[in-house]
C-alpha cells in the first residue's frame, strides 16, 4: 500500500480517542501516512530524526505548552508547517503561536473538512518550498543567504518560481535590472529580494520618480552643493550617494521625462554623477533596479521613452505576471494576510470556505496589494465567519471586476433554451471531471475553485439526487 503523503503527518494530542478519530478522518480523505504522538516530546524526537510533511498539534499538552513544542519543532525543521489545535479559551495563545511561526490554527470542535483543508494547504506549501530549493540547487549553487532572500515572496506559481531562479542568477551582476508588471504585483518586494541575494553591503534605497521634473529629479538623485540654487543653504547628498555600495530602486521609471532619461543614461554610461552646482564627479557604486507598470513598447512608439535609455536600464529584464494569471497564489496569500490581521487585531481570525470561492472568481485589478487590503478590511470588520463573509461580499460588490471569459460569443447559439445557472454549473463540473478522468484536484484547478469547494458541490449534488 502506498502511503500519502510520502513523509508522515504527525498528530499530537494526549487523548487517545481524539488521535484515533483524527486518523480515521484523514484516512477517509486519502491521507494515510499519519503518525500518532501522545506527547510533544515524541513529536519533536521524530522531527529531529526524519523529514515530516506537517504537524497537527494540540495547543494544551500536559506539562508543556504547545508554543514551547512549536519552537522545538521549527528548530528541528524550519520549513515545517505546524497547525495548532486550540479551544475557544485559547485564542491569545493561538495568536502567540502564529507570531512564533505556526502555519495555521484550528478551533475545537473542528469539522473534518476544515482539518483536511488546512493539511492540504500545508502539503502544498511544503511542496512549494521543496521545489524552490530544488530550483535553486539545479540552476546555480548560490550561498545559503540567497535562497532566503526570496522567503518573503509567497507563491505556488511555476512562472514565479522561474522568475526567482532568474533573479538568483543575476543577483550578483552589477548591471541594471528592469522589472515590469501591473500595479500591486510586488515589483519593489522582488527588487528588495534581488538586493538581498546580491550580498551588497550598502542600503536598498527606493525612489518613486513619477511626477519629478528635470530639476527635482537631479536634486533627488544627485544631491546639491551649497549655493547650487536659490534656497540651497547647505549641501545635501542625493539618493545615489545614499545607495552607495547598495541598490537604488527607481519606481515608475516609465513616467520619467525625456530630459531626465538623458541625464540618467549618461550617468549609467559613465558610472559617475555630478551633484547640482558641482564640477566634481562622484562615482556611481549603486546597482540600479527600475520598475514600471507601463507598456514600454507603447511608450517607445509614442516617443515618450528613449530606445537607448531602455536598452541601458534593461540589461536584465523580467515581467511579473498579474495575480489573475496565477490563481494558485490566492489562497496562500489570503492565509498569509489573515495571519497578519490576527497579529494586528490581537485575536484569532478564520475565513469561511465560501470566502475563497469569492476570491478565486475575482479579477484583482489591483493584484496582491488589493488582495491584502480586502483581507485586512474584511478581518477588521468581522466578528465571526458570517460577518467575515458578508464584509467580503460587500467589498467585492463595490469593486465588481470579475474574471472575464475568453469563451466565444457563439458558445450558446446552438441551445434552443438557455441553461439555468444550476444546469450550467453542473455541466461545467461534469466536463471538468471528464477531462481530468475524475481527478478532483485537477478538475478544481480547471474550474478555478479549491478542491474543498468542488467536493462540497459534489456532496450537495449527491444528497439532492438521493
Amino acid at each position: 500500500m502506498n502511503l500519502y503523503p510520502a513523509n508522515p503527518v504527525l498528530l499530537v494530542d494526549d487523548e487517545e480517542e481524539i488521535l484515533s478519530s483524527l486518523r480515521v478522518t484523514l484516512a477517509l480523505a486519502g491521507i494515510t501516512n499519519a503518525v500518532l504522538c501522545a506527547s510533544g516530546a515524541a513529536a519533536v524526537d521524530i522531527a529531529q530524526k526524519r523529514e515530516v510533511e506537517a504537524v497537527l498539534l494540540d495547543i494544551l499538552m500536559p506539562g508543556r505548552k504547545g508554543d514551547d513544542i512549536l519552537e522545538e519543532l521549527l528548530h528541528a525543521q524550519p520549513d515545517l508547517p505546524v497547525i495548532m489545535v486550540t479551544g475557544v479559551d485559547d485564542v491569545d495563545l493561538a495568536v502567540s503561536c502564529m507570531r512564533k511561526g505556526a502555519y495555521d490554527y484550528i478551533r475545537k470542535p473542528a469539522d473534518s473538512e476544515r482539518i483536511v483543508s488546512a493539511l492540504t494547504r500545508a502539503f502544498e506549501l511544503r511542496t512549494m518550498r521543496r521545489e524552490r530549493r530544488n530550483l535553486s540547487a539545479g540552476f546555480l549553487v548560490p550561498p545559503p543567504h540567497k535562497s532566503e532572500a526570496f522567503n518573503e515572496l509567497i507563491t505556488y506559481s511555476p512562472a514565479m518560481l522561474r522568475i526567482f531562479q532568474y533573479c538568483e542568477a543575476i543577483a550578483a551582476s552589477p548591471e541594471p535590472v528592469l522589472i515590469m508588471g501591473e500595479t500591486g504585483v510586488g515589483k519593489e518586494l522582488l527588487a528588495k529580494a534581488i538586493h538581498g541575494a546580491s550580498a551588497r553591503k550598502g542600503e536598498f534605497v527606493a525612489v518613486n520618480v513619477a511626477g519629478l521634473d528635470e530639476q527635482a529629479f537631479s536634486d533627488t538623485l544627485f544631491g546639491h552643493v551649497r549655493g547650487a540654487f536659490t534656497g540651497a543653504d547647505r549641501a545635501r547628498g542625493g539618493f545615489m550617494e545614499r545607495a552607495s555600495g547598495g541598490t537604488l530602486f527607481l519606481d515608475e521609471i516609465g513616467d520619467l521625462p525625456l530630459q531626465a532619461q538623458i541625464k540618467l543614461l549618461r550617468v549609467l554610461q559613465e558610472r559617475e554623477f555630478y551633484p547640482m552646482g558641482s564640477d566634481r564627479p562622484k562615482p556611481l557604486t549603486a546597482r540600479i533596479i527600475s520598475a514600471t507598470n507601463r507598456a514600454v513598447d507603447e511608450l517607445k512608439d509614442a516617443q515618450r521613452f528613449r530606445a537607448d535609455f531602455y536598452f541601458r536600464i534593461a540589461t536584465h529584464s523580467l515581467t511579473i505576471p498579474p495575480l489573475r494569471q496565477r490563481p494558485e497564489d490566492i489562497t496562500p496569500l489570503a492565509d498569509h494576510f489573515l495571519a497578519q490581521a490576527a497579529r494586528t487585531y490581537g485575536r484569532a481570525i478564520e475565513h469561511p470556505s465560501q470566502a475563497l470561492e469569492l476570491l478565486l472568481g475575482y479579477a484583482f485589478p489591483g493584484n496582491i496589494r488589493e488582495l491584502r487590503g480586502l483581507i485586512l478590511d474584511m478581518a477588521g470588520r468581522s466578528q465571526n465567519d458570517q460577518h467575515c463573509l458578508d464584509a467580503l461580499k460587500e467589498q467585492l460588490s463595490q469593486a465588481q471586476p470579475v474574471l472575464q471569459s475568453s469563451m466565444p460569443d457563439h458558445l450558446f447559439s446552438t441551445f434552443l433554451r438557455l441553461p439555468t445557472l444550476q444546469e450550467g454549473s453542473e455541466a461545467l463540473v461534469a466536463e471538468a471531471l471528464k477531462r481530468t478522468e475524475g481527478n478532483q484536484r485537477r478538475a478544481a484547478q480547471l474550474l478555478g475553485i479549491t478542491p474543498q469547494a468542488l467536493n462540497s458541490r459534489l456532496k450537495r449534488r449527491s444528497s439532492s439526487s438521493a
